[in-house]
């Protein structure tokens, strides 16, 4: 049984943080902040080994400071994610609770005019957030209750001529407690940081480099490794990419084709003594879209993704997203989760509005494939090594709805998906029960 949360607190916590006075700037320093409350709920869960309904009710809190002198800043900001309602079968995790977390605290400077005139360089080192390039493969995702954090050392250059780049040499923060009783007690402890794990690499983009379209290159390196106690898969990945992309714009065709081919080393299993297989993996992702003139601004899109997936023999397939966000491109996380950027094949329709400055809404169609019948379906944990229950793993409906009720103070979210399961979710051999999943979310957040 679901556990009651007090919800006459949440109206005593929103109504306190709509009539908080606005951040504020003084002596160079800014204060801000917000709280997004969560409540979500699943039928039909198209995971295997969790429960087939659930709910749950999840709490975000952030308090950012910052301090700018001329080019100097610096800055912290703390996170406080948390969950209630979990029951045994509920699928929680470090992405739903990392209580109490300092997630950034840095110090950054800007040189100007470094490489003569024109010219920029940013320098910051120590614990951030990041968003780079297209965000699908280092994210600081948003959607999720918790988000991604990195510790190290971060620089962006802008160069004449529309050429910028950006370097970065990191420690994934990674979330703890991880264990289950840790978690769903919202136990406090510092999030670990180590050579352990190490991401870095980069990105060199040019505007105007084909027409209008901006041209970009990418390469990210990650590697892992076992520490005491905790077994790992010994990733040595490294990913390249490149994107084309022509921004959305009132009364013209946009457009961008983006792609990564990864490669490396990776165990075969969490054992210590486990055989290392080579790394071939891949991703796509397209589209195509017409912005349309009007008090609307309504913009209709045709998408495809496609990220392979493991077969037997030879290489390892199953593409790794790293720390790429999902829910601008797939679906949401939360209860759902079932949908990321890997061994699924994807095309789809979206049309997106912004009928007034208060509100915006989005709804999309996704036909969904397994781009390899022996690999687990996407996130979903639904595998038939046999192949004998197809590839189509059904149809996918989504929409998002915000509105401002208080302009730039308090906004509400609403997200709703159905998935139609296709055969291969209703027949694999540990497919949970059931031909339809509906899941759906309401959000309130206050920004002060």
């Amino acid at each position: 049984m679901k556990r009651a949360f007090p919800f006459a607190m949440i109206g005593v916590a929103v109504a306190a943080l709509v009539g908080a006075a606005p951040a504020w700037a003084g002596d160079g320093l800014a204060l801000g902040g917000s709280m997004r409350l969560r409540f979500e709920e699943i039928e039909g869960q198209p995971r295997a080994g969790f429960d087939r309904d659930d709910s749950l009710f999840n709490i975000r809190t952030q308090l950012l400071a910052e301090y700018r002198s001329g080019a100097f800043r610096a800055g912290a900001e703390l996170f406080d994610s948390r969950a209630y309602g979990a029951d045994p079968g509920t699928p929680i995790s470090t992405n739903e609770v990392n209580a109490m977390e300092l997630v950034q605290a840095y110090v950054a400077g800007d040189i100007a005019e470094p490489f003569g005139k024109g010219s920029k360089l940013s320098l910051m080192a120590g614990r951030f957030t990041l968003n780079l390039g297209s965000r699908r493969l280092v994210a600081a995702d948003d959607y999720r209750n918790t988000t991604n954090g990195y510790t190290g050392l971060r620089a962006d250059l802008i160069a004449p001529q529309g050429v910028k780049a950006v370097f970065i040499y990191t420690l994934p923060q990674q979330r703890r407690p991880d264990d289950s009783n840790g978690v769903r007690n919202k136990r406090v402890r510092i999030d670990h940081e180590g050579f352990d794990l190490v991401l870095w690499g980069g990105i060199v983009s040019k505007a105007r480099a084909i027409g209008p379209a901006m041209a970009e290159l990418s390469y990210f390196h990650l590697g892992e490794r076992d520490e005491p106690g905790r077994p790992t898969r010994d990733r040595s990945l490294d990913t390249f990419g490149g994107r084309i992309i022509r921004e959305p714009e009132t009364g013209r065709f946009d457009y961008e084709v983006e792609a990564f081919y990864q490669t490396g080393h990776i165990s075969a299993s969490l054992a210590p003594t486990a055989a290392r297989q080579s790394v071939g993996a891949s991703f796509l992702h397209a589209d195509a879209g017409y912005s349309f003139a009007g008090p609307w601004k309504p913009r209709l899109s045709v998408e495809f993704d496609r990220a392979s997936g493991d077969r037997r023999g030879g290489r390892y397939g199953r593409f790794d997203t790293l720390f790429g966000m999902r829910r601008a491109d797939l679906a949401p996380a939360g209860l759902y989760n079932a949908v990321a950027r890997t061994n699924i094949m994807t095309p789809g329709i979206r049309l997106e509005a912004t009928p007034a400055k208060r509100w915006d809404w989005f709804a999309a169609y996704r036909a969904l494939w397994l781009a390899s019948r022996t690999d687990a379906f996407s996130t979903t944990g639904v595998r038939d090594a046999a192949e004998r229950s197809g590839r189509f793993a059904g149809h996918q409906m989504e929409a998002r709805l915000r509105y401002w009720v208080v302009p730039s103070r308090l906004r509400f979210e609403f997200d709703g998906l159905l998935l139609a399961k296709g055969r291969f979710l209703r027949d694999a051999p540990n497919a949970p029960a059931g031909k339809w999943t509906r899941y759906s979310s309401f959000n309130l957040t206050a920004s002060f």
